[in-house]
């Protein structure tokens, strides 16, 4: 019999934009409750997150439990109407748990125990860990899993915590032995006929711990993706209590914004609800770096959710974390908060709803701030409120993309091991590099497996993938062949699911692709160094003249390779060991086109060539003419155009269109403020 469908984020949107945060009622006298139901409703809140680190007031002692104070608060928030994301708090562990039992608490590396006095104290692998959590979510769902406020469940908070303990230690080889089944196949996994680490006998086998020089890179590769898989087993256990006892709720943990410590892929899967923590910068010039940041979070997270998502937490003023927290620029949260809405996101919530007066993140901004209800940061809470609820209309329609950048958590857990050509190359670098660059070309893209269905995109983006399965591999072939466009960076398809170096230093099939023939060497560009490019036409387009006058040029790293014949070669390395050589390449492959960039162009240089290989497949922006640092993103039937900009911008409309924040119509141009934003509707007849 076919289980009936979980349910989906439409479930508790109902219509609206969620809009809320976290709520901590625990932390403050019941008379301050009253007050809190009153500038929620004020502010438009419609969904709290409770119960996130409340474990020790749950239970106070080894299995006493204390409900009476969230019964009388999820019974005031459902008096107010305000939905509830109920939360087990497993998080974070009370004292006395580390206390009693100190195998839960997690050992680093050196076998250092990591002790109980802040958060997320446990170990994944630990079965005391275990069974206290699904005790108390047990407990939760039973009391709870009834009451009219309950709309989403909220599991764990920012998965994350590795562990190196004995307990650890056995987990990691049943994970093993489930992966490989025999030692000769471990072994030759791993390579272990290098500095003579054969295993002869399972037992001999422990995590990656310290050691006297460079551990062995597949062992280290191995046990990010068990650390990965371990943390899901905890969730996975405890999203099954809650949904055997509540099918009609669905559940949710929140990501923390492309954090390397979860394949995020396979964590989606298991999602009813797919959710993310997002905190840019507002210190970054113009804030722009914080809206590319986010652009990138955000098109992320709807990926893994493959349509609307939840903004878990942001700040509505400054964090606490940084070296130096600056606050928000007046209009900034309504100006992020709207780019989450654009890009998919179905919910706006923040950390926390009342600025905590002790503990570790006094200085942490919250809705209501240590200034209370006059504080300008809670008028522009109010503000947004506001806004988001002119736009229910939008809930659960789709962003449409042509265009995707492949991404794998495998692929950077290879490259992250010491002993690689540069420590320079991160996998992040030029994975932010690329998708900036295609969203300063306003073209909005998702992010896939490189396993995953690909033929629905004009252009696919590979900025680095050093690791690529055979599966992954023969897609990409099958998706040029077939008439795509790929764009393909540097040292991509290099290793194999067992970092094993490919035949040829690239894989044979991707070379072909490429139009690629011997790769003699990888050429890395040290800090601060440049690579000047000569480009053959105006392929990098007008606006490639690199940071000066004196042309475009190539950072990071350099290849000196051959081509084989009928490669297109675009621009050529200029000047020193690699003068003449190909630096950028185009191929025709079947029906399709593949690009190949050696090295990282700078920022005007690669946004000129992704925009042409764009151009070429047939994609174009939402809207031409934008000035520089305005946003636009079409969300179903609507136009969300987003000024990063310190100073009003105005912005030519094809067509009149009525703005949903304001209810002003626009006939031939829109001019969006310091800041600004604006949800347009196009009138179809004009």
């Amino acid at each position: 019999m076919t289980p009936p469908p979980r349910p989906t984020l439409a479930d508790v949107t109902r219509g609206r934009i969620l809009y809320g945060g976290d709520y901590n009622p625990e932390q403050w006298p019941e008379s301050v409750w009253q007050q809190d139901m009153a500038l929620m409703r004020e502010a438009g809140v419609n969904l709290a997150t409770v119960g996130v680190f409340s474990w020790a007031r749950l239970e106070p002692r080894p299995g006493e439990r204390d409900f009476g104070w969230l019964d009388r608060a999820l019974d005031l928030l459902h008096g107010s109407g305000i939905g509830v994301c109920l939360a087990t708090p497993t998080a974070s562990p009370p004292p006395w748990m580390g206390a009693r039992h100190p195998e839960t608490l997690p050992r680093d590396e050196t076998g250092a125990v990591v002790w109980y006095g802040s958060r997320n104290h446990f170990c994944a692998s630990s079965p005391v860990y275990r069974d206290h959590a699904l005790g108390i979510t047990a407990d939760l769902v039973d009391r709870y899993g009834d009451h009219p406020a309950l709309r989403l469940w909220h599991v764990n908070n920012e998965y994350g915590t590795a562990c190196w303990c004995d307990a650890t230690a056995a987990h990691f080889r049943r994970w093993l032995r489930d992966r490989y089944k025999s030692l000769d196949a471990l072994n030759e996994a791993w390579g272990t006929a290098f500095w003579s680490q054969r295993y002869g006998d399972w037992d001999e086998i422990i995590p990656p711990r310290r050691a006297q020089y460079m551990v062995n890179p597949t062992q280290e590769l191995d046990f990010r993706r068990f650390t990965s898989d371990a943390l899901l087993e905890c969730f996975t256990a405890e999203r099954d209590a809650l949904a055997e006892r509540t099918p009609h709720i669905p559940v949710t943990t929140n990501f923390m914004p492309l954090f390397v410590g979860q394949d995020g892929w396979t964590w989606a899967e298991r999602e009813d609800v797919v959710s993310v923590d997002l905190y840019p910068d507002p210190a970054h010039p113009e804030g722009d770096d914080g809206a590319a940041w986010g652009a990138l979070v955000q098109d992320l997270t709807r990926s893994q959710a493959r349509g609307p998502w939840l903004l878990m937490e942001q700040a509505a003023g400054p964090v606490n974390w940084r070296g130096v927290n600056h606050p928000r620029p007046e209009g900034l949260t309504r100006l992020w908060s709207l780019q989450a809405v654009a890009r998919g996101a179905d919910g706006i919530c923040f950390f926390q709803w009342r600025q905590s007066r002790q503990g570790s993140e006094k200085f942490h901004s919250g809705m209501v701030s240590h200034a209370g209800p006059r504080g300008r940061t809670f008028r522009q809470v109010r503000e947004l409120g506001a806004d988001l609820g002119r736009l229910g209309a939008l809930t659960g329609s789709p962003v449409t993309a042509r265009a995707a950048v492949l991404h794998d958590w495998n692929s950077w857990w290879a490259t992250l091991p010491a002993g690689r050509p540069s420590d320079l190359l991160t996998y992040e670098r030029p994975l932010r590099a690329w998708h900036r660059a295609l969203w300063e070309s306003h073209l909005t893209c998702d992010f896939a497996h490189p396993e995953n269905e690909l033929d629905g995109y004009a252009l696919v983006a590979v900025p680095h993938l050093y690791l690529l399965t055979d599966a992954a591999l023969d897609n990409l072939a099958s998706y040029v062949r077939g008439g795509g466009t790929l764009v393909c960076g540097f040292f991509t398809g290099v290793a194999d699911t067992d970092d094993r170096v490919r035949e040829g230093g690239v894989d044979a099939r991707l070379r072909e692709v490429l139009g690629i023939g011997t790769v003699h060497e990888w050429w890395p560009l040290g800090e601060g160094e440049a690579q000047p490019l000569a480009p053959f036409g105006n392929v990098l387009g007008a606006d490639a003249a690199g940071e000066d006058a004196a042309g475009p040029t190539g950072t990071l790293w350099r290849e000196d390779f051959e081509t084989l014949p009928g490669t297109e070669t675009v621009a050529a390395y200029r000047g020193g060991e690699l003068d003449g050589r190909p630096a950028i390449t185009r191929h025709s492959f079947g029906e399709g086109t593949a690009w190949y960039l050696s090295t990282l162009p700078d920022p005007a240089a690669l946004r000129a060539l992704l925009s042409r290989a764009a151009g070429e497949a047939g994609l174009r922006p939402p809207l031409p003419g934008l000035p520089t640092g305005v946003e636009a993103v079409r969300r179903g039937a609507r136009l969300f155009l987003l000024n990063h900009r310190r100073e009003p911008a105005t912005v030519p409309l094809p067509a009149p269109a009525t703005d949903e924040l304001t209810g002003r119509r626009h006939e031939r141009t829109v001019t969006l403020g310091r800041h600004g934003a604006a949800v347009l509707r196009e009138d179809p007849s004009a």
